[in-house]
């Protein structure tokens, strides 16, 4: 049997504040594993650390996603370079599409993203998320797209993400996964379950070989002033200490 990775704790080397940080941003990424939205140790998770250095935690590399705790998040800063030389390396691909949007973006405090079977099926499809279900409402209100490239490495692709994606904080990558950001890792959350439930309807239903009843275009049109009414902006911050309890009966060690 495998043992546990040692990771010596670092929740007195860092402030109050981080250390929260880290145990939220470690549960979302127990969270994406719990629902099966990992793949394997690829997609990330990234949250702004509050203050001038513009300092980022994002996954160590290698380490499933099960597995993440509050200690071994690496910080980085914006050219995702490790402030603590003895942390986890990370994977550059990773952070290429979380810096760019973070940099012109001071409201997304977290930007997440996946692979998920569902996710990517949506993103190959031309039309891409329908407005089918009452979930796919509240992305569409606020949905933005950008077309595959090929591996997020290069450093022109930024401006081109950065500009697909604007004031949005729901994006579909072509071909590739789902993206959301928020003002906080529950709000990015809530945001990628809600996209993630709303693809899975997607895919379930064209399946079916039935003609699709789609939502009145009026309804999409004013989606988003029912959408705050409904959530509360996103609402990330009712849903989330459930979610804590429940990773806490199931999963207690994101807390490490």
């Amino acid at each position: 049997m495998s043992e546990r990775i040692a990771i010596p704790s670092k929740r007195d080397e860092v402030s109050a504040e981080e250390w929260q940080l880290r145990v939220d941003l470690a549960a979302a990424y127990r969270l994406i594993a719990l629902y099966g939205w990992d793949d394997l140790i690829f997609t990330h998770i990234s949250a702004r650390i509050p203050g001038d250095d513009h300092h980022f935690l994002i996954n160590p590399y290698g380490m499933m996603f099960e597995e993440i705790t509050a200690s071994s998040l690496v910080r980085i800063d914006q050219e995702g370079n490790k402030i603590n030389p003895d942390d986890f390396d990370i994977n550059p691909a990773g952070f290429t599409i979380h810096s760019a949007i973070h940099a012109v973006r001071e409201d997304a405090a977290c930007v997440m993203h996946t692979h998920t079977t569902a996710g990517v099926a949506v993103s190959a499809q031309k039309d891409g998320l329908l407005p089918l279900s009452q979930q796919s409402l509240f992305p569409l209100s606020n949905l933005a797209y950008h077309d595959y490239e090929g591996v997020a490495l290069r450093e022109d692709e930024k401006a081109r993400l950065q500009k697909d994606l604007g004031s949005n904080n729901f994006m579909i990558l072509r071909n590739h996964g789902l993206l959301t950001t928020g003002g906080s890792i529950a709000d990015a959350f809530l945001g990628m379950y809600i996209l993630q439930r709303a693809c899975e309807v997607q895919i379930q239903a064209l399946s079916g070989n039935r003609e699709m009843t789609p939502i009145p275009g009026g309804i999409v049109d004013t989606i988003r002033q029912q959408a705050e009414q409904v959530t509360r902006g996103m609402g990330g911050k009712l849903a989330w200490p459930g979610l804590l309890r429940k990773l806490d009966r199931v999963d207690p060690g994101f807390r490490d």
